[in-house]
């Protein structure tokens, strides 16, 4: 290395070094960034970039951090309990995570949500992941709204899921819009301060208007322009939706839904394509309905959610080429034992 450049490591915010450049400048001096524990779905990847991180930022000084100075700042006996923990032979009880949060330097609300985390991470359900996933998510919301990340007048502004299917029941015949007859419509899930709330702000926002016979008359659509809306504001609607879901399969009978799913081995240029007609179902589906209440109204309200996501990483090369070495192993035990077999017959 030039003794007049020094070694800038960019490093991703959830951890993990991006790239290295060098350049000229007078001294050795690193640029390192401490993984954002609100980045991650995984808390045993955390903590695996925690670790690596403090190896990296002490690698040059008399002390240099080790998974036993880990365990003795959470006050544990075992030295590479850490390491067996990222490694998953271990998982985290509710007061080995107290300990883990000391020694990771977590204050109480980044414990608190330190704690969702690994909820999260070790449950096995897939209806409890879905609670503690919305949990974590309401947490971190909630930080973000705290620190200004996100604008508070903006996240208002974005409609619940009750505003969302207030706005649908426009189209739905003999709808009376007063908080107590709507109640009763929702089914129960809510109360009548949470509808009112919801009613006032689809009409505070322009969306609606009341008429001065006291009927609810659609102005806009409730979003326009989904692209001036950020990602967190678009989540929490949809994840809310997502919910009523999961509800309705344990509420309803069959006969008054339908679920179905289909577990696929795709390519990515078969997943474009899926994802392109999914598209394209919803905006005809969208289309058609439109046409059909312009002269009539719906007998209900209901909620049509498409979910095409990965379940599984891609095998990268590295890998793929030990698998083909081996099955070539493999193989190659087999022909030798037939080989042997003829030989001794």
């Amino acid at each position: 290395m030039c003794p007049n450049s020094y070694l800038i490591t960019i490093v991703q915010a959830g951890g993990g070094i991006l790239s290295n450049q060098f350049e000229n400048k007078k001294s050795d001096i690193e640029i390192l960034e401490a993984p954002n524990l609100s980045f991650y779905l995984d808390y045993r990847k955390y903590l695996d970039d925690f670790y690596k991180y403090k190896r990296e930022l002490t690698k040059k000084s008399l002390r240099p951090y080790t998974y036993q100075v880990f365990s003795a700042g959470a006050d544990i006996k075992s030295p590479n309990y850490l390491k067996m923990v990222i490694d998953g032979k271990r998982n985290l009880s509710m007061d080995m995570v107290l300990k883990f949060a000391k020694a990771l330097g977590l204050n109480k609300e980044s414990t608190d949500e330190f704690k969702l985390l690994v909820q999260f991470t070790q449950e096995n359900d897939p209806a409890l992941r879905n609670i503690f996933l919305k949990k974590l998510n309401e947490h971190r919301i909630s930080a973000k709204l705290k620190s200004g990340e996100i604008d508070a007048k903006t996240w208002e502004k974005l409609p619940n899921w009750i505003s969302w299917i207030l706005f649908a029941m426009i189209d739905q015949t003999g709808v009376e819009f007063k908080p107590d007859k709507l109640v009763k419509l929702l089914r129960g899930t809510v109360n009548e301060e949470e509808v009112r709330q919801a009613l006032q702000a689809i009409i505070d926002s322009g969306e609606v208007e009341v008429s001065p016979e006291g009927m609810v008359v659609r102005k806009n659509n409730l979003i326009e322009t989904p692209e001036d809306v950020s990602v967190q504001l678009v989540r929490k609607l949809q994840s809310e939706l997502m919910y009523l879901g999961l509800e309705s399969l344990f509420k309803d009978s069959a006969s008054d839904r339908e679920f179905g799913s289909a577990t696929l081995a795709l390519t990515k240029e078969e997943f474009e394509e899926i994802k392109f007609q999914l598209r394209k179902i919803r905006k005809q589906i969208q289309k058609d309905n439109s046409v059909k209440r312009a002269g009539t109204k719906g007998d209900k309200v209901y909620q049509l959610n498409l979910q095409l996501f990965p379940v599984t990483d891609r095998v990268n090369a590295q890998q793929s080429g030990i698998a083909a070495q081996q099955q070539e192993t493999r193989l190659s035990v087999s022909s030798l034992s037939e080989n042997q077999k003829e030989t001794t017959l």
